[in-house]
């Protein structure tokens, strides 16, 4: 008798996201989807005629494991021009399959079973899964609920001989604070006397506004000595499905790094890498980021006052997050299933960013759409 064998299974807390269940229910209600994180837009013709160049050109087996040197090169470029600090892209930069990828090799590479990684959050739903299968035991530090500013007394705390790394994310998802420079001189201030390493999220790094600067973690020594610094090409070019990252690290973090890269992706699409390469001669595209999303953010916020949500800030990142205290009594997910049901534009509850489900009256919505698009939402929120 044929019979399938049963699975014990290494992540039993996981089910259905959230994202999946607001999709579906939008594309059900016929409601504008202001939930997950991509654009409704296309991306510059430029990069797409860039790959197919590169595809017709035969630029189709595999790369370097590490990612082809045009690319690597023009990623230390950009990062020397940006943040001040010059990596080999010999040694110190690797092209990874998107940032989630990243992320999970990144943790692989360093956490053995039993070791502790504080996450501070609300965060990004991959990390906790990606902790618990390398092994490694969740650390929960809350960000000050509203503000999401971090609580360096608390990280302090948290911190033990067990610590083997924390997740930082800046410009965060999904609160769309940005880290201040003094937020970050006091994480190297904590760590100095650690072993300690950082990885941080940049993946929102060309989307920061009103004259701010990107606090990458590259600009400070004592970080970028410990650091795993992720970013995302699918985010800043607008082409989130061709799933391509980077990470710059130390010459002995990428060693350890590469190993498991080369075992979990071995190596990334090559005509994209090409295409990359070639597109980021020009550094318009990503400097004018800013720019181009604060117009849809102050679009998008100022439609948002004529409602009876209350703003939160939105400093970077293309997420804007609203309290809903004075709209409705319902908690976050069943406001959001509402609101899409009902009024026709779909939300996130922050809650589902937190283990515990913290419920602090905090919906996020998605920015990064045509303008056509967040019109149409806000004529319907204008409802409230």
């Amino acid at each position: 008798m044929a019979r399938t064998p049963p699975v014990e299974t290494k992540l039993p807390a996981v089910g259905t996201t959230i994202f999946t269940v607001m999709s579906a229910l939008a594309t059900e209600k016929g409601a504008v989807n202001l939930g997950q994180g991509f654009p409704d837009f296309d991306c510059d013709p430029r990069l797409v005629n860039a790959v197919t160049e590169a595809m017709q050109k035969g630029l189709n087996q595999y790369p370097p494991m590490t990612g082809i040197p045009q690319l690597r090169e023009a990623v230390a470029n950009k990062i020397e021009a940006m943040y001040g600090r010059k990596y080999d892209p010999v040694s110190e930069i690797t092209i990874t399959a998107g940032a989630t990828q990243a992320i999970i090799t990144a943790i692989l590479a360093i956490v053995r079973p039993g070791d502790e990684v504080i996450v501070l959050e609300p965060c990004y739903d991959s990390y906790v899964p990606n902790i618990d299968l390398a092994g490694g035991k969740v650390v929960r530090v809350p960000l000050v609920p509203h503000t999401f500013r971090p609580d360096f007394a608390k990280i302090a705390a948290a911190i033990t001989p067990r610590t083997r790394a924390i997740l930082v994310n800046s410009p965060h998802n999904p609160s769309a604070t940005v880290w201040t420079a003094d937020e970050m001189r006091q994480l190297e201030e904590l760590l100095a006397p650690t072993d300690i390493f950082v990885i941080s999220d940049e993946v929102y790094e060309h989307m920061v506004y009103d004259g701010q600067q990107h606090q990458s973690a590259a600009r400070f020594p004592g970080l970028a000595a410990r650091s795993f610094i992720v970013s995302s090409f699918g985010k800043t070019y607008h082409v989130t499905g061709w799933k391509v990252g980077y990470v710059a690290a130390p010459a002995p973090l990428s060693v350890e790094f590469r190993k498991v890269h080369q075992f979990n992706v071995f190596t990334v699409n090559t005509p994209v890498q090409h295409g990359l390469a070639s597109y980021m001669a020009d550094p318009q595209p990503y400097l004018r980021l800013p720019a181009f999303y604060q117009h849809k953010r102050d679009l998008f916020r100022a439609g948002l006052a004529r409602t009876r949500f209350e703003l939160l800030p939105s400093e970077g990142s293309y997420f804007q997050c609203v309290d809903i205290s004075k709209v409705s009594d319902l908690s976050e997910e069943e406001f959001c299933k509402w609101l899409t049901s009902e009024i026709g534009v779909a939300a996130i509850p922050l809650s589902v960013f937190y283990g515990n489900g913290f419920d602090q009256r905090v919906v996020r919505f998605c920015y990064a759409k045509k303008d056509e698009t967040l019109r149409t939402a806000l004529e319907r929120l204008a409802k409230l």
